[in-house]
């Protein structure tokens, strides 16, 4: 079975180097929350040079708050600024002769379409042109799922290595102490649970359906390249490729 493990970069943190050999796809930050043409190529080459699946991930035009807060914009200015990202990742892209396999939303864009049909649907309309030939990375019984497919755009399910779960499938916020899973072998446990059995134990200790065929581990948590590197060595064992 082959399991694809991915990461958030071009985010300034500037461990991809050590993080690429791990991942199999990977997104990067295209000037929404974070990016621009130097951080884009460069993140760019390293992903060519370590065989990983290219995504775009665009966010809220918020680097104030690295795309992680609900901001208040009207419906054309975030259109015209998801498009405005995701025509200078291509662009960039076509220098190196790289493909574009994925598009995965940063943060705040990525949860808010994830619950709000409104939302979901302005985001398809703003990147459907994008996807004719690409994934679009969702979670598991979302809105944006049932936009997604509605609108015939091809989906891969997400699921958080490194992010605790609330019952409804809705990720932790970020401002409870508990949203992040930083043991390496929790983190461990919490993928095999969803690979082997397709349940995710939330916080209160139930357990719900969850399906997922790419597992995100973020670029910036603190002990990110520990985390991709143990999960790659010990999934391994378990027989999955990371591919």
């Amino acid at each position: 079975m082959k399991i694809d493990i991915n990461c958030d970069v071009g985010e300034g943190i500037d461990n991809e180097h050590l993080l690429m050999p791990f991942i199999s796809s990977c997104n990067i930050a295209c000037g929404g929350h974070f990016g621009d043409k130097n951080s884009i190529d460069k993140t760019i080459e390293l992903a060519i040079k370590h065989k990983v699946k290219i995504g775009a991930h665009p966010s809220f035009p918020d680097q104030e708050n690295f795309g992680r807060k609900l901001i208040q914009i009207s419906n054309d200015t975030l259109k015209k600024s998801i498009q405005s990202q995701l025509d200078l990742f291509l662009e960039r892209l076509s220098l190196q002769n790289g493909k574009l396999h994925h598009i995965k939303p940063h943060g705040a864009l990525y949860n808010a379409i994830a619950i709000d049909n409104k939302l979901a649907t302005l985001f398809i309309s703003s990147a459907a042109k994008y996807l004719k030939n690409s994934y679009l990375y969702v979670p598991y019984n979302s809105v944006i799922e049932k936009v997604a497919l509605k609108n015939a755009i091809k989906i891969k399910y997400e699921a958080f290595a490194d992010r605790n779960y609330n019952a409804d499938l809705t990720l932790v916020s970020r401002k409870n102490k508990n949203a992040l899973i930083l043991n390496k072998e929790e983190v461990l446990e919490h993928v095999l649970s969803i690979i082997k059995k397709g349940l995710v134990k939330a916080i209160d200790n139930t357990k719900s359906k969850i399906k997922a065929d790419t597992f995100c581990v973020h670029g910036d948590t603190e002990n990110a390249v520990e985390i991709v590197k143990y999960l790659y060595q010990n999934l391994e064992k378990e027989g999955l490729n990371i591919d």
